[in-house]
């Protein structure tokens, strides 16, 4: 997969993670297991950026004895979120022009 293309899914997913509520690191990769694995080295690559973008807040909170950061997203993470689902309708029909191009061989 392109990585830019694969860059850009992962961003959503993880703004799409914590769009509900708060969360943090462990809970992020947990709750995203069912869909996509990810290690904790490129979570809190991800995490970094969309906060460097403005798609998301750090807060820390003392838990179980130690500091615990949690992320937060912002008007501009839920915007990319919007964003991403207009352009899906995109992506999906590239895709169908693609698998029909396999279909008429």
């Amino acid at each position: 997969m392109d990585i830019q293309l694969k860059r850009g899914l992962l961003d959503v997913c993880v703004l799409a993670a914590i769009k509900d509520e708060p969360s943090y690191g462990y809970k992020i990769i947990k709750d995203l297991k069912p869909y996509i694995v990810l290690s904790e080295s490129t979570l809190y690559t991800i995490l970094k950026r969309l906060e460097n973008g403005g798609m998301l807040t750090v807060t820390t909170a003392e838990h179980g004895g130690r500091l615990r950061k949690y992320y937060n997203i912002t008007d501009t993470g839920i915007r990319r979120i919007e964003d991403f689902k207009a352009e899906w309708s995109e992506i999906m029909s590239i895709y169908r022009f693609v698998v029909k191009e396999d279909k008429d061989e």
